[in-house]
This record gives C-alpha cells, structure tokens and sequence, in this order.
C-alpha cells in the first residue's frame, strides 16, 4: 500500500518553479533597483556619519531626473534605469544651450544656496615634506675615523684638512627644510629674521674651512681624458658606486689615488652631492692632476653648487635635494644668535670645528623653547660672517677670530703663532695661510671702532651716489655695492659677466640698474630719446679718476632684422639725469615691440676676458 503521505513526483505541478523570460526581466530590474536602493542608502549614511553637506547637483543631474523620471512613466516596458539613462544622455547631448538654460540657472541657484548656508572648510593641516638629501656628514665622519696619520696628512695637503675635525654627524631636516623654503637661489641669500643675509665663497670658507680663491673648478671636457679613470673607478651611466669608494679608502695607501678617492667620497656625500646615490663621474675631469688641486677655489664651487641643486630641486626636475645642507645649517647656528650666548664665545675658524652633536642638540632645544626657527637676532657681521654687509655695521665690534688646528687653539697673538703658516700684517689685520685648511684671505677690521662712521678698505676716497633717485645714500665707492646689495636687492638685475642678459625698458623708464655677481660692481643702461629712436649705453658706477673701461654689447632683434652694437663703458659716480651727447648708440624705434618696450640683450666682458671678444 502506497505511503500517501509521500509526493508523487510523476504528477506535481512544477510549473511554477520555471521563470519565463519576463519574470526573469522583472526579477532582474527588482534586483537592480534593490542594489542601487542598498548603495544610495550605505553612501547617504557614510555623509550622514561623517557630518558632511552633500555638494549641490549640477545641470545635467537636473536635467536627467526630470528626464527619467517623464520617461518612465511613458516607456513601462523599459527594463529598468540604464536604459533610461541612456536616453537621457542622448537627449542632452542634442539639446542647445537654451534648452539647457533652465536647468544650468536652476543648479547655479542650488548652489548659491548652499555656499551661503554651508560654513566654510577648515583648511586641512599641511603635511611637512619630507627631505630627501645625500648630503650624509656621518658617513663621512665613520671612514675619517679608519684614517692613518699619513692619510690624514695627505687631506692636510689638498686643502681639506678642516674636515678632519667635523664633529656634527647628521642634519637638522627640519631646519633645513626651513632653511630651503627661505634660501633665494637668484640673489644668493638666507632671508632669514627680517634680513636678507648674503652668501659669498667666503663664507663657505669661514664655515667649512674650504679656501675661496684660485682658479675655479671645471667638471667638463673631452671623455678621453678621463677614460682611463671612469675604467679604474668603475664608473657607470649612473656614477661612481660610494660603496666602492670606501673600499678603496679602507686600504693603508696614501697617494694619489687615496687622494683622488677621498676628494670623490667627499664630494659626493657631504661638499656637492646629487641627488643620485652614486657620485658623478663628472669630478673626474678636475682629478686628473693631484698636484694642483690645492690650487682651486672650491669654496665658490661648493656654493655654486649648492644653488643649482636647490634650483633644480624647486623646478621639480629632481626628488632629492642635492648640495651641501650642511653649510646652510652651520651657517644659521654662527649667524643667528639666541639667549645672547654668542656675546662670550670667540669665533672658531672653520665654524664647523666647533659644533658637535651635543652643542647642536642643545640648540635645537632651546630653538624649540623660543617658538622655532627664526626667533633670534642675526648677528653675522659681529661674528665674521656676512663680510659684504660690514658697511652697514661699521659700529659693531668683530668678535675675536681664532684657528683651530689639530690640537688646541690658537689665539691670534704672535707669541702662540709657533710653527704655524700665519702671516699677519698688524695687530688690526690677519691676512692668515693656515697649512692644511687653505684658508688664505685677508680679514682687515685696522677702522672697526665704536665711532667710526665707515670702514677704509684700500686708498681709494672717491664718493658715489646710490643711482636709484629715492635713496639718498652718499658714501665711498666701495661701500656702494654693498650697501645696493642689502637695501635694493630687489631693484637690480644680477648678470655674469661674459654671458648675455635679456632685458626690457619700459617706455617710461630711462635707466636700469645691473649688478655683477662676481665682484658686485653695479653698472647702468641707460636710455634717452631722441627724433629717429632711443639712445643707449651702459656706464660704470665708480671712482670718477678710474681709468677701468668695460667692453659691453647690446643686441635688438625685430623679426628677422638684428642690431647689434658695441662700446665702452664710462666711468661715473653715479647716475647722470642725460647721456653725454658725444657718445652713445642708438636703437631705431622700429625695434620696439607693440607695447612701446624696447628689448635688449646686454652682454659686459670682463677687462681680463678681452682676448678675441671685439673680433
């Protein structure tokens, strides 16, 4: 007997456990809808959690909610809201600006709304960036610590000597961040506490001991000069490995080649590091005669250096700051004084010499207790730093100088000069050769009291004026530069001699002040007006019995029509309110541009660099 309890299979309706196609159509749209539902719902809870204001619609979402919402009432077979969608997006894209006004002046009201009624974002706080740099003076210290007394006397011989007493082994990355954010690669200068503080070859020489005179160092020329070194160094595409160069610092020799390795790692990792890992097998180029390195100006290099680095870092060309960050660091610790704790410390030549890891631990502390960086009062002239804004502080007494050797150090007195290379004309002026530092230029403070009004550099007493007219500065030629460089910085245009400036004169402006970056001297182009164009000529500001004349050159382009013209400078002492009739250039008004502005590119040579220029 059958169980009736049981199913019979063979006659139960399975029909509706199959979908048709348009309840599969209906299920899917429901599901579609359900999760559009789900997700609309989680990201207005996400808003509504993190207490934001959703953003108004724009024009379009206007448009299409209207749009969809007419289209689905008349479209019922529509299979859900992509279809929709689509319709709507063919039906804007068809329709002209007109049409599309309605909607665009409804979201603009929307969204005056909602910038009137919302509270305005708090800014989010920036990040500080990190700083990346190869610039290591630890790494440096641990393998001077493996040198023998004969290696260290071989770095005495090149003129790095001062290294061997650098004590600070790693970089303050805050303080050079802020230092980098405040370092104005055009002028050359820290603008730091209020002032503008100049950096000069001098002091890279004052701080890290590196001599600032002698010819200067060129990292370019013919490859096959330095195949030979790229072989023995194993120098790539990407440089010369550091790893490599320690281990060839680790050997016991101390000749050339421990020299030219030694010169390479120090570049490299602290004096002109990349922002490549390697070191540049430029540096070559400079090694290959061990006996005059001693002879280069490697201060300027450090500092030329150093600019292009930064400069290439803020153009975004490079991820890695490179130069030497360590110079900018010990250079703010000796220029800016805080707790008036300078006023008992003599000035150590080189200042790095002097600040260990102790000594610069304890700044930062009470930097961070004074509010930051920047809290202190710039003291660079009284520390003999900053040498090229003395003339503004001519009442400031110079702190004692003192050279630190090897062992102790030395006042500036005759009787503890002993075996010492120190020459020094008087009790006024140290004009010092320090064995193993190349530390060779003359430091004269013989007219520094507390009541002199200038400072006598040499024999000249010839006067200039400040040309700009709203200053009212009189005082010796020597002091012009210096006194244009730290008030009108701003009002010059720097050039290198031997190299093209572009420049403009605007129609009104008669004059433009131009300052050379090697010595400072300043020069002006001036311009007047006469019945067929503008006269021109660039005239020297200085002792008005000098017989020193510039040659300079003056290019005008207009199309494809060029004018070039060339003259000597004229020795002023100041600026002079109509160009001697006699001589000057003229530039035709045809070589103005639409806006009245005459275009120039200004060339001024060096007297010492007239061998073929005139050709």
């Amino acid at each position: 007997m059958a169980d009736v309890s049981s199913p019979d299979f063979d006659r139960t309706d399975i029909s509706p456990l199959v979908n048709s196609d348009d309840d599969d159509d209906s299920m899917s749209s429901k599901r579609k809808e359900a999760t559009s539902h789900e997700y609309e719902s989680s990201r207005r809870k996400k808003k509504k959690k993190q207490g934001g204001t959703p953003r108004p619609a724009c024009s379009w979402v206007h448009f299409s909610r209207e749009f969809i919402k007419e289209y689905s009432a008349s479209h019922p077979e529509s299979s859900g809201l992509k279809v929709a969608t689509k319709a709507a997006s063919d039906a804007w894209k068809v329709m002209t600006v007109q049409e599309k006004e309605k909607y665009t002046k409804r979201a603009r009201e929307v969204w005056d709304d909602y910038l009137s009624s919302t509270p305005p974002r708090e800014p989010k706080p920036r990040k500080q960036a990190n700083l990346v740099t190869r610039c290591s003076p630890g790494r440096l210290v641990n393998v001077m610590k493996r040198f023998t007394p004969d290696q260290k006397e071989a770095v005495r011989a090149i003129g790095f000597g001062s290294l061997l007493d650098l004590k600070c082994r790693t970089l303050r990355r805050s303080l050079c961040l802020w230092l980098l954010e405040r370092f104005n690669t055009i002028r050359r200068s820290l603008e730091i506490c209020g002032k503008r503080i100049p950096l000069s070859p001098r002091d890279v020489e004052l701080v890290m001991g590196l001599p600032a005179s002698g010819r200067d160092v060129v990292n370019s020329g013919p490859d096959d000069l330095v195949a030979g070194l790229r072989l023995k160094y194993n120098a790539s595409n990407r440089g010369i490995s550091v790893r490599f160069l320690e281990e060839q610092l680790g050997e016991p020799e101390a000749g050339d080649d421990f020299k030219r390795a030694f010169l390479l790692y120090v570049l490299g990792t602290l004096l002109c590091p990349t922002a490549r890992l390697d070191v540049s097998p430029s540096f070559l180029h400079f090694l290959t005669d061990m006996d005059s390195v001693h002879e280069y100006n490697w201060a300027k290099f450090l500092l030329d250096k150093l600019v292009r680095e930064v400069t290439r870092f803020r153009q975004g060309k490079q991820r890695a700051v490179g130069g030497c960050l360590l110079f900018l660091q010990l250079f703010y610790y000796e220029s800016v004084a805080i707790g008036g704790s300078y006023e008992l410390a003599p000035v150590v030549v080189p200042c790095l010499s002097s600040w260990t890891e102790e000594h610069i631990s304890e700044r930062e502390k009470q930097e961070k207790e004074l509010g930051g960086y920047g809290s202190g009062e710039v003291v660079c002239n009284e520390r003999g730093l900053g040498l090229s804004l003395l003339a503004e502080k001519a009442n400031v007494g110079v702190l004692p100088l003192t050279i630190r050797t090897n062992r102790s150090i030395l006042p500036l007195h005759e009787e503890n000069l002993g075996n010492e290379a120190l020459i020094y004309k008087d009790e006024n002026t140290l004009s010092s050769k320090i064995e193993g530092y190349g530390y060779n230029n003359a430091l004269d403070f013989s007219n520094m009291n507390d009541h002199s009004d200038i400072i006598t550099y040499g024999q000249s007493q010839s006067q200039s004026t400040c040309p700009l007219p709203s200053c009212n500065f009189i005082g010796l030629y020597e002091h012009l530069s210096d006194h244009f460089t730290t008030e009108h910085w701003d009002s010059g245009h720097r050039f290198q001699y031997n190299c093209p400036l572009p420049v403009s004169l605007g129609m009104d402006e008669t004059f433009l002040v131009l300052q050379a970056e090697e010595d400072g001297l300043l020069f002006l182009l001036n311009k007047g007006t006469e019945n067929i164009g503008h006269t021109v000529m660039v005239t020297c500001i200085g002792p008005s019995n000098s017989n020193e004349r510039f040659f300079y050159c003056l290019v005008s382009e207009r199309g494809n029509s060029s004018l070039k013209l060339k003259s000597y400078t004229q020795t002023l002492p100041g600026r002079v309110d109509a160009i001697p009739p006699s001589d000057f250039l003229l530039v035709p008004f045809g070589f103005l541009n639409s806006c009245g502005e005459l275009n120039l590119e200004v060339c001024i040579w060096n007297s010492s660099d007239l061998v073929g220029v005139r050709s």
